[in-house]
């Protein structure tokens, strides 16, 4: 299992969009013959993807947006070993 490096930049795999839909409230990931709609923490760790910043630097942006959140920096890794094991980024 290779774990994702908190030093590594990552982005969206090509062919893939992140938007966020105003009447269904929600982002969503959209790609070639298909459409992902994603939950608010998902949205918020996909949105700081921009393949310049580390996965340390989005972890410590979103511990400054959510302060006090037990297991915040587990919960990032986990969730992008899953988007990246879906190929939904690189």
């Amino acid at each position: 299992m290779n774990l994702i490096d908190r030093q590594q930049a990552l982005a969206l795999a090509r062919g893939f969009r992140l938007c966020w839909q105003p009447h269904q409230a929600c982002h969503v990931l959209l790609f070639p013959g298909g459409i992902i709609e994603l939950n608010a923490s998902a949205g918020w760790v996909l949105e700081l993807l921009d393949g310049q910043r580390s996965v340390a630097a989005i972890i410590d942006c979103l511990a400054g947006r959510f302060p006090g959140v037990p297991g915040l920096d587990e919960d990032v890794l986990a969730f992008l070993e899953v988007a990246r094991a879906k190929s939904w980024i690189e």
